[in-house]
């Protein structure tokens, strides 16, 4: 379903001729290829990645996105700061609506629960939980402080 989405936007863009959002759809489905080739050799499936996996994917292009512009911040590039920046938001656009924190906070605790999770150690179950439920909607990098709270707090 997002791949077929991803074509569509792409045609999309080149009849619209918005370069940009053209160029960041190809880099998208460049980086969707490339896991699908590594699906392939590890022998893992369809040799096509899942919705979860392209989820995390893009995840990760956006934290890379936005790291890179930091640093061009940081450099005094402000120009190629905001290209990353907008890059960033076009890869988002391709996400599901992210959980804000109450419904994040909900979904640890129910997390705990379901895993008899007790104490800090017990983080890696609770995680594990939470990404198989929650791909491509929960920011991770935040939850796992909230877990780690969550979890010292017993």
């Amino acid at each position: 379903m997002l791949r077929e989405r991803l074509t569509a936007e792409m045609k999309a863009a080149m009849k619209a001729g918005e370069k940009e959002k053209l160029s960041t759809v190809r880099m998208i489905q460049a980086a969707l290829k490339d896991k699908d080739i590594e699906a392939r050799v590890s022998g893992s499936g369809t040799g096509q990645i899942d919705e979860a996996e392209i989820l995390s994917l893009l995840q990760k292009m956006i934290k890379q996105r936005n790291e890179a512009a930091g640093v061009y911040e940081q450099g005094g590039r402000p120009e190629l700061a905001a290209s990353e920046r907008s890059e960033a938001a076009i890869i988002a656009s391709f996400l599901p609506q992210q959980m804000d924190e109450s419904e994040t906070r909900a979904a640890i605790a129910a997390a705990v629960a379901e895993t008899g999770a007790a104490e800090p150690k017990d983080m890696g179950k609770v995680i594990a939980a939470l990404k198989a439920k929650y791909a491509g909607r929960m920011d991770f990098g935040k939850a796992s402080g909230l877990v780690k709270e969550t979890l010292a707090a017993k």
